[in-house]
């Protein structure tokens, strides 16, 4: 393993809906052999996160990365970290501070108006150093850190119970910043990487899980959601990724847990790899499917 020559590790600045951070082990031991020497670009076309790019980035030099996400605002924020980190630290600082001495009653006032600014900021990007600031808090502050919107495009997370969140972690901010000096980071569909990926590249695909029940979609960061034909189509690309050489992997929901007959994607991935891990999920409104549940971790690397 090739080790990064930068000293300070960096890890992901946001809690994010079904994060890797606790199955990252499991994913590592699929990394391509090669990573760091024959294989010398990655790709990452849903971004979340980001748990197994700052793991790759921590312990790899490679020549390129592109990450990606149709969530603007999440976009935004890393570009912003990685540009303007002193400027959006100062923020957050600002707001760590005016938060966290404030009592119950004036934090809910707060939390609720930085929401109802963060949504109309994010109708012309008039402010992009607010608009990451404002993310990060949010996220810091809402509800197991879930990044929702309704059908306008409103984030509307409800405030989450924490007596002393951390808003501004000023030092992994800049260790992120560090490792994303060289990354390429686009707001686009995944489909885009496509113009990056070759047979030099491993490529990690983390879309919205399928749901595991009617009421158990908890993956809407965007407008349109990511139904069974989205599944499909994404799979038809990671067929096109993998023919043309790259190193693939990939991460789902498993149907099995709530229907063991359902089998839709052994039968989508069946030439691949399929595994099946445990991972614990805490978001769920399904009281049925939270708790520990397997996931699929698919990939053409043996």
């Amino acid at each position: 393993m090739q080790f990064s020559l930068f000293n300070a590790d960096a890890k992901p600045f946001i809690k994010w809906a079904g994060g890797k951070t606790q199955i990252l082990h499991e994913i590592r031991a699929k990394y391509p052999i090669e990573l760091g020497k024959t294989i010398t670009k990655y790709a990452e076309p849903f971004i979340g996160g980001g748990a197994v790019l700052f793991d790759i980035l921590n312990h790899y030099e490679l020549a390129e990365v592109y990450i990606s996400d149709i969530n603007k605002e999440l976009i935004n924020t890393y570009i912003c970290i990685r540009d303007e980190a002193d400027l959006l630290i100062n923020l957050l600082q600002e707001y760590e501070s005016n938060y966290l001495s404030a009592n119950e009653i004036d934090r809910k006032e707060k939390y609720y108006q930085k929401r109802e600014y963060f949504n109309n900021l994010k109708i012309n990007f008039s402010n992009k150093i607010e608009l990451a600031a404002l993310f990060i808090f949010l996220n810091r502050t809402c509800f197991n850190g879930l990044y929702r919107v309704n059908g306008r495009g409103d984030f509307n997370v409800p405030q989450g119970d924490y007596k002393n969140p951390t808003i501004c972690d000023a030092s992994n901010i800049w260790a992120v910043s560090e490792k994303l000096k060289r990354v390429t980071i686009v707001c686009a569909d995944y489909k885009n990487s496509g113009d990056f990926i070759d047979d030099k590249t491993f490529v990690y695909f983390d879309p919205p899980y399928r749901p595991l029940s009617t009421t158990s979609n908890f993956t809407s960061y965007a407008q349109n959601g990511f139904d069974d034909e989205a599944q499909t189509e994404l799979a038809y690309f990671i067929d096109m990724m993998s023919e043309r050489g790259a190193c693939v992997a990939a991460s789902n929901s498993d149907p099995t847990n709530t229907d063991k007959n359902d089998n839709f994607f052994d039968l989508l991935y069946a030439k691949y790899n399929i595994k099946r891990i445990s991972a614990t999920r805490m978001i769920n409104s399904d009281a049925d499917s939270r708790g520990k549940l397997n996931e699929l971790l698919i990939t053409n690397i043996n």
